[in-house]
């Protein structure tokens, strides 16, 4: 679980994030997340040595981009991957104004929204220990900028005590001129367009996995030995075949070329060859039955 901290306000908006993520494999990875998220694993080498004992493989990595800035609105987000699906938390913030959304793929699941503030999300050690730290420095807060250097420092100190927030960090800034109405106008929009960016993007990602899956099973039925089909015509080295009702074909890109008693092109360099001759792909060879003369073509052979 991410740290974000952000800060809302007529001034305008600053936001602070590590950029550790921890993937987690096997089935006793509640039991690890207890002792990491309530303080009691307080180093990397302790959660690797507890997630060895639990027998909970871990993969930490620290480059996760979770803050971004669209148009004059800065994004944070933690993510939560499930078995079937991945739960987001937004904050979107900008002068005088900000929405936090809670999403279940892309579905929004909820959405408020407030004025001014400081926000924190994180899990609930890491959340306490940045209260405690903002609360001793909120008399610091003079810029943006000084505020920012704060919360940097802020996340500094919690990474030395727990190993759920990583030792690097972003912070952005950003400083439009809106009123509360406009800022919420403004952030309507956002939203709405970077959510329809997700929608998108996911719907993309599930094409994709079907294209693959469907790539997949094409593959396993490729022939690799088996009768194809039947010479029609020659014409030089040129050989025109029927597929039998068994085969398919498809170019390399896996679109459909041809179904079963539908013409293919070959070629064979060997003279010995006649129309009605049977073609067959024996120990990965694509040849004619009679002869073996070896036949070549551009395209994948696969059982229906």
């Amino acid at each position: 679980m991410s740290l974000i901290i952000a800060y809302v306000g007529k001034k305008g908006c600053v936001m602070a994030s590590d950029k550790r993520r921890i993937a987690y494999f096997g089935n006793n990875v509640s039991a690890l997340e207890e002792e990491l998220y309530s303080g009691k694993i307080t180093t990397d080498e302790e959660l690797y040595k507890k997630s060895k004992e639990l027998d909970v493989p871990v993969k930490i990595t620290d480059n996760a981009d979770k803050l971004r800035i669209i148009g004059n609105t800065i994004r944070g987000e933690v993510t939560t991957k499930g078995t079937s699906e991945t739960k987001r938390k937004r904050i979107y913030g900008t002068t005088n104004g900000y929405q936090i959304v809670e999403l279940i793929g892309s579905e929004t699941k909820s959405r408020t929204a407030g004025e001014s503030g400081i926000i924190i999300f994180g899990n609930d050690y890491a959340k306490k220990q940045a209260e405690i730290l903002i609360k001793r420095r909120s008399k610091s807060f003079k810029s943006l900028k000084y505020m920012g250097d704060i919360f940097e420092e802020i996340l500094t100190e919690i990474s030395k005590k727990t190993p759920s927030i990583g030792k690097n960090f972003d912070v952005l800034v950003q400083q439009p001129k809106f009123d509360s109405s406009e800022a919420q106008r403004h952030l309507n929009i956002t939203i709405d367009n970077d959510i329809k960016v997700l929608t998108k993007y996911r719907q993309k990602l599930t094409e994709d996995l079907i294209e693959k899956t469907r790539e997949i099973e094409l593959a396993s039925k490729i022939i690799d030995d088996g009768q194809i089909g039947e010479v029609l015509s020659i014409d030089e080295n040129m050989v025109e075949v029927k597929l039998n009702n068994k085969t398919q074909a498809f170019d390399f890109k896996w679109k459909p070329l041809a179904g079963p008693g539908h013409n293919v092109i070959m070629f064979c360099s060997n003279d010995d060859i006649k129309i009605g001759d049977e073609v067959i792909i024996k120990d990965e060879v694509l040849c004619l039955k009679r002869n073996k003369s070896p036949l070549s073509c551009n395209i994948i052979l696969c059982s229906l």
